[in-house]
């Protein structure tokens, strides 16, 4: 696992995942950000996969992108933590990473780079420590050596956050 900080969309890997609505139309954050740089025509194929569940993952082109594909996955809204918030969010990294197995397969790859921007700590309020440790617990605990996972992070707060929980250090200016 690698934890960067810098615009997602600019990296040339095998697969930038998306933190998307459930109408995969494109919206705010990192969403609208994917959708304006990967050009109209991930719009449109959008379109034609019928929108996605919270939790679950659908994968397209990547059109404008350095990647080859985007995977689209919708993590959960944030309420009081009482519900199924970590499950959900679990189930989309979960869910990810299996479309990523499968595309690793059926391109006969070795070795694939996946991107993940801190999904639901955005607009949908999960709180980024909790969100940051269920990311990077769940892709530990897939350890799939074929896949080498980037975890992107926007802000300070992610980026301080991610490091702290994948490299054990604690990062203070």
């Amino acid at each position: 696992m690698i934890v960067l900080k810098c615009d997602i969309t600019c990296l040339e890997v095998d697969i930038i995942v998306n933190a998307a609505n459930t109408s995969l139309l494109g919206g705010g954050g990192v969403d609208g950000v994917i959708h304006n740089k990967a050009g109209e025509e991930l719009k449109k194929e959008c379109a034609k996969l019928n929108g996605c569940e919270t939790g679950e993952a659908k994968i397209t082109n990547a059109y404008n992108l350095l990647a080859d594909k985007v995977i689209h996955t919708v993590g959960p809204i944030y309420n009081d933590g009482k519900g199924e918030e970590a499950e959900l969010l679990k189930k989309s990294y979960l869910n990810t990473m299996k479309l990523a197995e499968e595309y690793r397969k059926e391109n006969k790859k070795e070795n694939i780079a996946i991107s993940f921007p801190s999904i639901s700590t955005g607009v949908y309020g999960y709180p980024k420590e909790e969100a940051s440790k269920i990311a990077i617990d769940t892709v530990k605990k897939i350890n799939n050596p074929n896949i080498k996972v980037v975890f992107v992070c926007h802000g300070n707060v992610d980026y301080e956050l991610y490091v702290e929980n994948v490299y054990g250090i604690k990062l203070s200016c």
